[in-house]
């Protein structure tokens, strides 16, 4: 109880500080970056990196590095035009990346093309240069280091390890596309292989989603109807796929984009670092996750342009998330930026449940339990964790660590200063609360994902701001949470939602089609207790093609009020017959001051295990009440 009291009255003071003047102060003092006056110039030229020469320049990429790191302060200055990186005289490091690392045997280690590590105060001023990878690298990586600015670069693979084609004829029987010219394959015995600098796709793990031009729209479909067809070559990058079409939703001009699943690299990543500063950055490409951070503190991200190279002819620029953050802390922004053409979430920020497998007095042994998050160092001592029933998802007791040890790679064991809670069971779950953040996403474009724009779930201060959300195949912001399944963590206690545009959203949820879902993953409700909390969506503009609008469950003190709400009924998208409004096991519910201006014959408000009285909602004669499961 005294741990309780005492993380209760920690938050309170730190709730006292106003989010936005946080944010503002961080921006304005951090935005700057190491003082440039006192900066080495480390100039690439120098090390004989040539731009458009297409030779390797990662030799010199290491060497120019070398000498940076020391400096106590000093700029890598890129020469501009497009510069070339191969594996070979590359750095290589062994990572292992949240989301990001199979559960197998294989090496973990990776090609890195610039690497950061232990280095202080160092700027990369980029100049507009596009970085070219060669092979399946890792972009950029930045290591136990602070203060660092990555200002101006473009970065994208030679070929990409995503193909594409277009669909330019189709009956029941075969399909004829055009290969893209990135995409390389090889026909043997009327099989297609799709192959690039040392690798090649398996067809058995090949995920595909189709991008639909005129709608601008991503759906799920499968490979394997063209894994089992006949391939004939009529002409360079022109196939024929003969088999069984007759239950494909391919159509003429769909653009076919599919990857091996299999994740073993990322883009950029932030590894135990701080004060990181990411500016004018353009990611065209990228193989497994995009942008991961993980147990770094402090990540602005201002003019990030996720998207394939205007002149490329691409749909897709990210195999995976676009930015993933996992266990930071400190501040996030995300502002000014645009997300367009990922596999998966454009931002996801959460953090991770451990499973509680063994327990003695004040020890805990606690397991990764997710196949590609492991062998990785997620607390320290003086950190706060939280107990969570797995079943319920709600946080019944507190405690600090003295010491955490690395048991195996799956394994820590965790030493705290107090007995432990007689409430915990084996299969609960621990969070590190200490490795939570504030986040304030604004100013900001999501578009061509089949998933979801944002998900979100950590216990500090959130703001999403004047961002705008276009048919994003998922709901356009999840705030999620669970420990069974990904064990994405945690609670959501104020989030800010407000003055976002949501442009018919979440087609590839149905019936489930709501923009804006709080959908913690809950096996058991507790009467009078919820998952989140302080969640308000104000002054936001939908435009729907069905009538679900917002679904929450588990949530206290919402608000939904003085939002704009249009549509009608479309025939680009399944019509969902769900109610407008899901509330499943909420309290002191607001739905004021919005304007209905769709044509949906039934506004309904279905409420599920929850009371008339936890909802005060108006007018009335707008909306039909639903009441289900009262407990």
């Amino acid at each position: 109880m005294r741990y309780a009291l005492l993380y209760s009255n920690y938050m309170t003071s730190k709730l006292f500080y106003n989010f936005h003047i946080i944010c503002i102060f961080f921006i304005l003092n951090f935005a700057t970056g190491p003082d440039l006056k006192a900066q080495t110039i480390i100039d690439l030229k120098d090390y004989g990196v040539i731009p458009n020469s297409f030779e390797n320049a990662s030799p010199a990429v290491v060497k120019a590095i070398a000498d940076a790191a020391k400096e106590k302060s000093a700029v890598i200055r890129f020469p501009g035009g497009r510069v070339d990186l191969w594996p070979t005289g590359a750095q290589q490091k062994e990572y292992y990346v949240s989301n990001s690392t199979e559960s197998d045997s294989l090496s973990k280690l990776k090609s890195v093309g610039i690497l950061l590590e232990n280095m202080q105060n160092i700027t990369l001023e980029g100049n507009n240069t596009l970085l070219m990878a060669h092979g399946k690298m890792v972009h950029l990586s930045i290591d136990n280091s602070q203060n660092i600015r990555v200002e101006g670069l473009q970065f994208d693979y030679e070929r990409p390890t995503m193909s594409e084609m277009e669909v330019l004829k189709i009956d029941d029987t075969s399909v004829t596309v055009q290969v893209h010219n990135d995409s390389r394959y090889w026909i043997d015995q009327e099989q297609v292989y799709w192959f690039g600098e040392d690798w090649k796709a398996k067809t058995s793990n090949i995920h595909l989603n189709v991008y639909r031009p005129d709608l601008e729209t991503m759906y799920y479909a499968n490979y394997l109807p063209l894994a089992q067809s006949k391939v004939i070559e009529i002409a360079p990058n022109t196939l024929i796929f003969t088999g069984d079409f007759s239950n494909s939703i391919f159509q003429v001009s769909d653009i076919l984009t599919f990857r091996d699943v299999y994740r073993d690299c990322i883009g950029i990543l932030n590894h135990y670092s701080s004060n990181i500063f990411l500016k004018d950055i353009k990611m065209h490409y990228m193989h497994g996750m995009g942008v991961v951070s993980q147990f770094s503190k402090n990540i602005h991200i201002d003019n990030f342009i996720g998207k394939p190279r205007a002149n490329s002819g691409r749909t897709i620029a990210a195999f995976a998330d676009f930015l993933h953050f996992s266990g930071c802390y400190g501040e996030i922004t995300v502002e000014n930026s645009m997300f367009s053409g990922s596999h998966d979430d454009d931002i996801n920020i959460h953090g991770t449940h451990l499973r509680v497998v063994d327990k003695e007095d004040n020890t805990l042994k606690v397991r990764f339990m997710h196949h590609q998050t492991w062998n990785l160092m997620a607390f320290k001592p003086q950190d706060s964790i939280g107990f969570v029933n797995n079943e319920t998802l709600l946080t019944y007791d507190y405690a600090i660590l003295k010491k955490v040890t690395k048991i195996n790679p799956r394994e820590l064991e965790l030493t705290l200063d107090r007995s432990l809670p007689k409430e915990l069971k084996l299969g609960h779950v621990v969070e590190n609360i200490t490795t939570t953040p504030t986040v304030l996403i604004r100013n900001n474009r999501f578009e061509h994902t089949s998933t979801r724009g944002i998900l979100v779930t950590t216990r500090k201060n959130v703001l999403i701001e004047n961002n705008t959300f276009y048919r994003t195949g998922m709901h356009a912001i999840l705030i999620a949470d669970d420990a069974n399944s990904w064990y994405e963590s945690g609670p959501v206690k104020d989030i800010t939602i407000r003055n976002n545009k949501f442009v018919e959203c979440g087609y590839n949820s149905f019936p489930y089609t709501y923009p804006i879902a709080i959908m913690p993953e809950i096996q058991n409700f507790v009467k009078g207790k919820f998952v989140h909390s302080n969640i308000k969506i104000t002054d936001n503009d939908f435009t729907l093609f069905g009538p679900p609008l917002l679904f929450a469950r588990s949530t206290k003190n919402l608000q939904f009020k003085n939002n704009t709400i249009r549509g009608k009924r479309s025939g680009n998208f399944p019509f969902s017959e769900k109610p407008m409004l899901f509330l499943e096991h909420c309290a002191n519910v607001e739905v004021k001051s919005n304007q209905m201006k769709n044509n949906f014959t039934e506004k309904i408000i279905l409420l599920e295990n929850m009371d008339n009285n936890q909802l005060n909602y108006s007018p009335k004669k707008t909306f039909i009440l639903i009441k289900t499961n009262k407990f």
